[in-house]
């Protein structure tokens, strides 16, 4: 499977996103600076849409496949659509409720078949949850000490209010459908339409 090797600070700090965004304490000192150049209309299109991929860990493939997604449905604005559809991914999901420390770790515990949903192991990272979907770790890893450590880590992760996360059984309900108010992501989905509407 491709993926991106860059350092995640260096991506960070030229994407102009806190690592905390992630799911990183980390810190970065340095600075990353264009020198006072002047970033184009373009420029600006292009750079929301490698925040948002690189924030969801989405290739292009997938990430245009959402958006075409997000152009058939009938309510809200594309942009809008696209994120939510985003936020409904099941890494995204177990990176939300508190189990993993980021979405990549919640990726590979996906792929790992670690999570039921409803009941059933699913290891499709890309899985959309719907409202009313019951997910948990599967019973023989929720004693297993990663999971204490993840859990001492995200602690004090607030979990969203489309999501109820039981940390004591390791599980979580999808209450309902986030709505763009409950998505804190520093991405301009505008942009991103625009650029793709080209």
């Amino acid at each position: 499977m491709a993926r991106n090797t860059d350092p995640v600070l260096k991506q960070c700090r030229s994407l102009g996103i806190e690592p905390a965004v992630i799911g990183l304490n980390k810190k970065s000192n340095r600075t990353f600076s264009r020198a006072g150049k002047k970033v184009s209309e373009y420029g600006n299109q292009l750079k929301e849409k490698q925040k948002a991929k690189f924030i969801y860990g989405v290739l292009e493939k997938p990430f245009r496949n959402n958006f075409e997604k997000a152009k058939k449905i009938k309510t809200g604005t594309t942009g809008d659509n696209m994120m939510i559809l985003l936020e409904r991914r099941l890494d995204n999901v177990i990176f939300r409720l508190g189990y993993g420390r980021t979405r990549t770790e919640a990726r590979q515990i996906v792929d790992h078949k670690q999570i039921l949903v409803n009941g059933k192991c699913v290891n499709i990272p890309s899985y959309l949850v719907n409202a009313g979907d019951v997910i948990e770790v599967k019973e023989g890893k929720k004693a297993s000490q990663r999971y204490k450590d993840i859990l001492e880590v995200t602690e004090g992760r607030i979990v969203p209010a489309w999501l109820e996360a039981n940390h004591e059984n390791l599980s979580g309900k999808v209450l309902e459908f986030p709505t763009i108010d409950m998505i804190d992501v520093p991405v301009n989905a505008t942009l991103i339409v625009e650029l793709y509407s080209k």
